[in-house]
């Protein structure tokens, strides 16, 4: 019915799926929890083929179900979850000494490249700080570990219900 070739490949392609799902790591993943049942936050990934022959990555967070399997939290699109961290951004009580610390080290890092590459010896000095303005710029355009590295610097837990992200009280 099926020649051995054929099922090879297929095996080979399930193999190859299992590994891919289990090693994603993601942004928001082990920060938040759930504020209706207090379970865990995870998240899942999603692909759509468009018309033009692209595809559309998707990444959903939700409720894992551990502590309540009937939870109603939902699943919510991670550009909805930054879009609601940047408006919490200026209620957010930030650790911002450990932010200023962590601006600092990308500015050394990025001076060093800069006399690595360009032989220049001009210090880059910041006087003021925008620390609010760099946690809504690293949301917005940086990678998951910083996203995950400047939530790490949060005073509140992060919460997850009703689509809706919120801090702790």
């Amino acid at each position: 019915i099926v020649t051995k070739e054929l099922f090879d490949l297929v095996q080979a392609q399930i193999k190859s799926n299992v590994l891919r799902i289990e090693n994603k790591e993601f942004a928001f993943t082990k920060m938040m929890f759930c504020g209706l049942c207090g379970s865990g936050i995870s998240a899942d990934e999603k692909f759509k083929k468009l018309k033009n022959g692209g595809v559309a990555r998707y990444v959903y967070y939700g409720c894992t179900k551990a502590r309540g399997v009937d939870c109603k939290c939902g699943y919510t699109e991670e550009k909805e979850v930054i879009k609601q961290f940047n408006e919490l951004i200026d209620k957010i009580n930030l650790n911002e000494i450990e932010v200023k610390e962590k601006i600092k080290a990308d500015v050394e890092r990025f001076s060093k490249l800069q006399k690595f590459l360009l032989g220049t010896k001009e210090k880059i000095d910041i006087p003021n700080i925008d620390v609010r303005g760099y946690a809504k710029y690293v949301l917005k355009e940086g990678s998951d570990i910083e996203k995950r590295e400047l939530l790490g610097c949060l005073k509140s837990r992060i919460c997850l219900a009703q689509k809706k992200v919120s801090l702790e009280k």
